[in-house]
């Protein structure tokens, strides 16, 4: 099993939540580093810049439900997997895989949530 941070349509309510139906949630969570979150036509995380911590949630997916999201976020053609710090709201943090995108793309959330956009 691999923690999986999520912090775009994956998340609970939008369009690709139900990729993660045979996941456990963890919680919701926040980056330990800071990043920028962009959107466009979807969420880019972009490692290049560090506005501050994005938001999101924490899944634990098996090797099936990882390779499902792989082919969604077409890694690493696409969006790249890396795995990095992320602090859970609980206090504990873990390390999760993070889908990463090489450059900004459409407009700075500087609130760093896509499911509130700021």
């Amino acid at each position: 099993m691999e923690y999986v941070f999520v912090y775009g349509t994956l998340r609970k309510g939008c369009s690709n939540h139900h990729l993660l139906q045979h996941a456990r949630e963890v919680g919701p969570a926040r980056t330990s580093e800071d990043y920028a979150l962009y959107v466009h036509d979807y969420p880019y995380t972009v490692k290049s810049e560090a506005v501050g911590p994005i938001r999101g949630e924490v899944y634990l997916v098996d090797g099936h439900g990882l390779d499902r999201l792989d082919r969604l976020e077409n890694h690493p053609h696409w969006y790249v997997r890396e795995k990095k710090p992320v602090q859970l709201d609980e206090g504990r943090e873990v390390q999760a895989w993070i889908y990463f995108f090489p450059e900004p793309r459409g407009h700075l959330v500087k609130g760093g949530d896509f499911v509130h956009l700021t």
